[in-house]
């Protein structure tokens, strides 16, 4: 990493633990983690490892038990949910499993529900081409496929510009050849942008596409390691 840059993310200590007694269940268990602009980060691991809790965390949805979380210089761990939500309507761009499109709206008007409030957005027309919808701009989520929508979903996401993709099992409802397909779209995202994209999944292919794997169990981060050779979506099998 160029030594002057400064990580997106910084987590020291990092813990999350939901409900107490005999209810406890510790989500995260002292997560230390930088992730740095530009990079393509997938995390891995079973269900209940603290994959979905350390993305939500990081995307302001969701604050720490204890430890310390930082975007650049703002401190997520101590935020009031007024400069959470600012800091995710500004910053970050989810993407869930499943896609949350208006119904009764358009994909232009789905992607639109996001540029009219961003600061400095691209149009909901450049959006979707980037996702290779641009053929696709007037119809409805009933008229596309889920691998569709789920690119419209991806357009909606980085319409505002963020700083960052959280993109939570993107490709868990969809077939190999669509999924593919959207793979690609959060790829192209990442590259040609230089949206910094943190994928979450049970799919181990998916760590080919990675700059850095983290694989996570327990509540804990158990190995980071780094492809050989970064893979483009069309080369992955599962």
């Amino acid at each position: 990493m160029d030594a002057s840059a400064a990580p997106v993310f910084r987590a020291q200590g990092l813990s999350k633990t939901y409900g107490s007694g005999d209810a406890e269940v510790r989500a995260l268990r002292g997560v230390d983690l930088e992730i740095w602009p530009g990079e393509f980060i997938v995390m891995l691991g079973p269900s209940g490892s603290g994959k979905s809790t350390l993305l939500n965390i990081l995307g302001g949805l969701d604050s720490p038990t204890e430890g310390e979380v930082h975007f650049f210089e703002h401190d997520l761990a101590h935020a009031s949910e007024q400069e959470l939500t600012r800091f995710r309507r500004e910053h970050v761009g989810f993407v869930f499993q499943f896609y949350n499109l208006v119904s009764s709206l358009t994909a232009r008007e789905n992607v639109a529900l996001v540029t009219d409030i961003a600061a400095s957005p691209m149009s909901p027309e450049e959006a979707l081409d980037r996702v290779g919808l641009a053929a696709r701009l007037d119809h409805f989520p009933s008229q596309l496929s889920g691998g569709e929508q789920q690119r419209v979903a991806i357009a909606r996401a980085v319409a505002k510009r963020p700083d960052v993709l959280l993109c939570d099992e993107p490709t868990g409802a969809l077939d190999y050849q669509t999924g593919k397909v959207v793979l690609e779209a959060i790829a192209r995202v990442n590259r040609e942008l230089g949206t910094t994209a943190v994928v979450i999944t049970h799919n181990a292919a998916i760590a080919g596409m990675a700059d850095r794997v983290l694989q996570l169990g327990d509540g804990r981060i158990g190995s980071v390691t780094r492809p050989e050779r970064k893979l483009v979506p069309d080369e992955i099998r599962w």
